[in-house]
């Protein structure tokens, strides 16, 4: 399993009336802390974009348990319980307040993607290779991507992931 926790103090302009985060800022959140954790792990997404890869969210889902408000200071961990499968990875985050209180739960469903034709690709070989040290073969499978080779690599792209 990988693990990497980011700190973000949440900003005036994040929260809403009510002094709440403003629960579309979470997406933010979540993509900062995928961007960072590679970054730790030394893969950089704009030279996978500029090898003609990208990744776009396949899904979304979110749990709010208590709100965060202004000034406080979070913590994002970004988890991958179980390696990366195919064209996808699952990013799991938990968001902390300073007191350690869970505030939020969620997931990224990831899709590698070919940048001109938007139909999935296997994960770039370097990501694979970065990624391999963090699990063992007794990693649980996902109950959310699909079995291996339950997607044949030439089915073709959701209709949001197409040009």
């Amino acid at each position: 399993m990988f693990t990497s926790d980011i700190q973000i103090r949440v900003r005036y302009a994040e929260t809403d009336q009510m002094g709440y985060v403003y629960h579309g800022n979470y997406a933010a959140f979540f993509e900062v802390a995928r961007t960072e954790a590679f970054r730790k792990l030394g893969i950089n997404y704009k030279d996978m974009e500029a090898d003609g890869v990208g990744m776009p969210v396949g899904e979304i889902r979110t749990r709010f348990r208590r709100p965060a408000r202004y000034d406080d200071l979070l913590t994002v961990r970004l988890l991958l319980r179980q390696p990366p499968e195919g064209t996808r990875v699952l990013f799991e985050y938990e968001i902390y307040n300073e007191a350690g209180d869970l505030l939020t739960e969620g997931h990224t469903l990831m899709v590698f993607v070919k940048t001109t034709t938007g139909r999935p690709v296997t994960m770039p070989v370097s990501i694979q290779e970065r990624l391999a040290p963090y699990f063992s073969d007794d990693d649980l499978e996902s109950p959310v991507l699909p079995t291996p080779g339950a997607i044949p690599p030439d089915a073709p792209a959701p209709a949001a992931f197409r040009k």
